[in-house]
């Protein structure tokens, strides 16, 4: 479980907008070099893990250009 929070928290600190599309990526089955080294059982936990905390966010922390 611990590589599991490390790489959620890794995953976290790109900031919102990275995140979401962090986790398009890997529902989409793209490997992210931070999640290389992960199970596909401690993956799904990452994913599962990121949707929880942006859930939190909603639509509030959306990025514009």
């Amino acid at each position: 479980m611990k590589k599991v929070e490390e790489c959620v928290e890794v995953l976290c600190e790109k900031g919102c907008g990275s995140v979401r599309e962090d986790i398009e990526k890997l529902e989409a089955g793209v490997e992210l070099p931070e999640t290389q080294d992960l199970s596909k059982e401690e993956l799904s936990k990452v994913v599962d893990e990121l949707k929880s905390i942006m859930a939190v966010y909603g639509d509030s922390c959306r990025v514009t250009f």
